[in-house]
């Protein structure tokens, strides 16, 4: 059966990636976009919506049901992020970055699960990243989102089993998406944060930008839905990246502290 997809935040980077390749496999597939002027990837229909508006998200979903009459797969991949000083960010801009990264997870699952549900069966997966396993300096509120994502979704995992819905986590390390290009800075100039933030933003734009390509993360979506029971978290990306979330694991605090504070250029 052609399984009906979900993917938020398809209009670039690794949701353009995951909804191209769900759509070659003949899957039909929906990808999001605040702006409807999107140009699709051949296969993939794109609808308007908003993570951050409950109305926007009702009327995407309404559309998609009413055209198939069923949800079978979620990609929650819309995102943004904030570099600068956790001092320097204002309430207003975390509660605009939880909004879209944490809320609009949150609405999109309170939109399809009620579907999900009468059907006995769904997956939802949930694009986290290695932020949200890892405090990274600088961009302690991306990572703050992040970590409350996976949270959340290890909990929902667990409510939504007897339904026969499923509820994985990805965590991708660095990918050459518009992420970099696309992040918002807060208003820091007279900071004294400034130098050391301007040190460990250049080490992990440079990490973004020699990224591996969005396909990955694509590849590792397919395999996913291919798998009976899936884990409950995947990680994706460089192998030093993704040991580093292990080795958070099994090394001292002070000592993994020391680790990240030397190679994001900060020690001092």
């Amino acid at each position: 059966m052609t399984r009906v997809v979900l993917v938020t935040g398809a209009s670039s980077g690794i949701g353009r990636a995951c909804a191209a390749r769900l759509a070659a496999n003949g899957d039909h597939v929906y990808g999001t976009s605040r702006r409807v002027a999107v140009h699709a990837s051949p296969g993939v229909t794109m609808l308007p919506m908003d993570v951050t508006d409950e109305e926007s998200i009702a009327a995407g979903v309404a559309h998609i049901l009413n055209t198939d009459g069923r949800i079978d797969v979620v990609v929650n991949n819309a995102g943004a992020g904030i570099g600068g000083a956790i001092e320097d960010t204002t309430v207003a801009d975390a509660k605009a970055l939880f909004d879209t990264n944490f809320f609009g997870a949150l609405r999109v699952c309170h939109a399809v699960l009620p579907t999900m549900r009468t059907q006995q069966a769904g997956t939802i997966i949930n694009i986290s990243s290695l932020a949200g396993r890892i405090g990274l300096p600088f961009q302690g509120m991306y990572s703050a989102t992040k970590f409350a994502l996976e949270g959340l979704t290890e909990a929902l995992r667990m409510e939504v089993r007897p339904f026969g819905i499923r509820v994985v986590l990805i965590e991708p390390g660095d990918f050459r998406t518009g992420f970099t290009s696309n992040r918002r800075f807060t208003e820091s100039t007279d900071s004294p944060y400034q130098e050391r933030m301007k040190r460990a933003l250049h080490v992990a734009e440079a990490d973004e930008m020699n990224g591996a390509e969005p396909e990955m993360v694509a590849r590792l979506v397919e395999r996913i839905l291919r798998t009976p029971s899936p884990r409950v978290r995947y990680t994706v990306g460089g192998v030093g990246q993704r040991a580093a979330a292990g080795l958070k694991r099994v090394f001292p605090s002070r000592v993994f502290e020391w680790g990240l504070r030397h190679y994001y250029r900060i020690q001092h």
